[in-house]
């Protein structure tokens, strides 16, 4: 936790001793009366905070704002759905890594059971969101996106300067392939792979097949994988 992220609306309000912030910014930190931490909110300015009083129950703090980040980068990322552990390492990295969008899908080889998962009803996704962005000292968070198939998920992002999908067998190299700077969509299909009927309709949809190698990668770590190497040769690094 590099950087400690409040919602606007819990400025006024003392931090619970329990809450996982507090227990951070006292036994990590260390931070006693006056001594201050970097902290922010959520999609909005970073800052400094220090804690004014310490309650039985809470402790009180005080901030000191500045400028809001960067803009997240301009990469949408399209992902079949995974298993919900998997889906939960997803979102934190990608949310650390600074991706604008987060869009899941329901995959013909998917388990469509997963788009049941409490994982995308519960508020939960917001925690993993908040978990990266403090990770990358960010206070911006991703917007995250659950789609019935892949084509209104393609549909929702819109059109972009590169249109790549990751595909193990018929890809070429995402490292040589040719690329403009500017915004960008990727695809991750699901943890079985796209089937036929998929590959056929990201190439109408103007996507190009894309590898990152002759090793088979985890669904997570193929998404942070790619977006690094993507960012790069968009020249957002």
């Amino acid at each position: 936790m590099n950087l400690v992220l409040f919602d606007p609306d819990e400025l006024d309000r003392g931090l619970p001793i329990d809450d996982p912030r507090c227990i951070h910014i006292k036994r990590v930190l260390r931070r006693g009366i006056g001594e201050p931490f970097d902290c922010g909110l959520i999609n909005g300015a970073r800052g400094r905070a220090a804690i004014v009083v310490e309650e039985s129950s809470v402790v009180r703090l005080a901030f000191t704002w500045g400028e809001k980040p960067p803009p997240l980068d301009p990469i949408t990322l399209l992902i079949g759905l995974p298993r919900p552990q998997t889906a939960r390492k997803i979102l934190a990295e990608m949310s650390a890594v600074g991706v604008a969008r987060m869009f899941f899908f329901t995959s013909a080889k998917g388990e469509r059971s997963y788009a049941s998962s409490s994982l995308w009803s519960s508020g939960e996704v917001r925690r993993h969101l908040i978990a990266g962005a403090q990770q990358a000292f960010c206070t911006l968070l991703p917007d995250v996106v659950v789609f019935p198939e892949l084509g209104s998920a393609i549909a929702a992002a819109g059109r972009s300067a590169a249109r790549i999908a990751l595909d193990n067998y018929e890809g070429v190299s995402l490292a040589k392939l040719p690329l403009d700077t500017g915004d960008a969509t990727l695809a991750v299909g699901p943890e079985r792979g796209w089937d036929s009927a998929e590959r056929q309709f990201l190439r109408q949809s103007g996507f190009t097949l894309a590898h990152l190698g002759v090793r088979v990668l985890r669904s997570e770590t193929a998404c942070v994988a790619a977006t690094t190497l993507l960012k790069a040769r968009l020249g957002l690094l």
